[in-house]
């Protein structure tokens, strides 16, 4: 006869300790939930921030010159951006969108040619093994650390020295020397370009220039995207050189323009409000390229930061 036996009280679930209920999981780690919170808060307030000023540039550009001051920054008032998106078109027979065509022109091929030069230089640095590459790389290093209004002055006067100021190219050869470009692309081909590879096309009779083409260019795609968005933003929002280099106002670019037009709005009140909507469409471009490329961007970062 089989005697009874008392069993413990079976429980539903076990009791979850309070340092796990206070976490969480992000991308497959454990985070804590309060600094999920106080990053979440951040960020939000970064991001407030950084949109407050666009906010109110797109409101103050559908005002009148009257309303621009009369009613508050972010209150609406008659909508006028028609009108002074003509009026901006019309002024001094147009001059704004030769500013933008310059201002691409700058950008799209300086930027291009910026990333062509270090991609050369990154991939060499990375590959090759010469006398003198370490201290390449230590000046490249060295480079990023000097700002680049201490060599305006200078480049300034090399340009007038070889009678390249007041041109398209007195602006686009400065801005093929991009130190952190280079150092962008040697951690890229590091991470991204095997060596083992590289010797295998030269044992098949691939020639350097057919193997930095075929393999490392395909390699490096993703991050060279990251270094034209970089130089392309560069170029764009240049200033401190074209103003110093450039006389002509039919080259110069939007940065250099609308500062100019901002500056003489003290005299000509009309010019406030063409400044206000000339800086709405300039950051128009701005925001395509950045959208469009948002994707290549990530993903260059990433192949970047982990070396293969």
């Amino acid at each position: 006869m089989a005697s009874d036996v008392a069993l413990p009280p079976v429980r539903d679930s076990a009791p979850v300790p309070d340092g796990r209920r206070r976490t969480t999981f992000v991308s497959g780690e454990r985070v804590s939930r309060t600094w999920m919170v106080i990053a979440t808060a951040v960020m939000a307030l970064a991001s407030i921030y950084f949109l407050v000023p666009v906010v109110w540039l797109v409101i103050a550009a559908t005002k009148s010159t009257g309303d621009l001051f009369s009613t508050p920054g972010f209150a609406f008032a008659d909508f006028n951006l028609l009108e002074n998106l003509r009026a901006l078109s019309t002024y001094q027979g147009g001059i704004f969108w030769r500013w933008g065509l310059n201002s691409i022109i700058y950008s799209v091929l300086g930027s291009a040619l910026t990333t062509l030069v270090c991609a050369i230089t990154g991939y060499a640095l990375a590959v090759y093994r010469f006398r003198g590459r370490t201290a390449l790389i230590s000046v490249v290093l060295a480079s990023l650390l000097v700002p680049g209004t201490v060599i305006a002055q200078p480049t300034y006067v090399l340009l007038v020295t070889l009678g390249l100021d007041n041109s398209y190219a007195g602006l686009l050869l400065p801005a093929l020397v991009y130190p952190f470009g280079v150092l962008l692309c040697f951690i890229f081909a590091q991470s991204s370009v095997p060596l083992e590879l590289v010797e295998a096309a030269r044992l098949d009779g691939a020639g350097e220039l057919r193997i930095f083409v075929a393999i490392g260019l395909r390699l490096l795609a993703s991050g060279l995207v990251t270094v034209l968005l970089f130089a392309f933003l560069g170029s764009w929002n240049s200033y401190i050189l074209p103003l110093l280099v450039l006389t002509d106002a039919e080259l110069m670019p939007l940065t250099v323009g609308l500062t100019g037009w901002n500056q003489a709005s003290i005299t000509i009140p009309g010019l406030q409000i063409l400044t206000v909507v000339g800086s709405l469409v300039s950051i128009i471009p701005i925001a395509i390229v950045f959208l469009s490329l948002q994707r290549f961007w990530k993903a260059g970062l990433t192949a970047g930061s982990v070396r293969g």
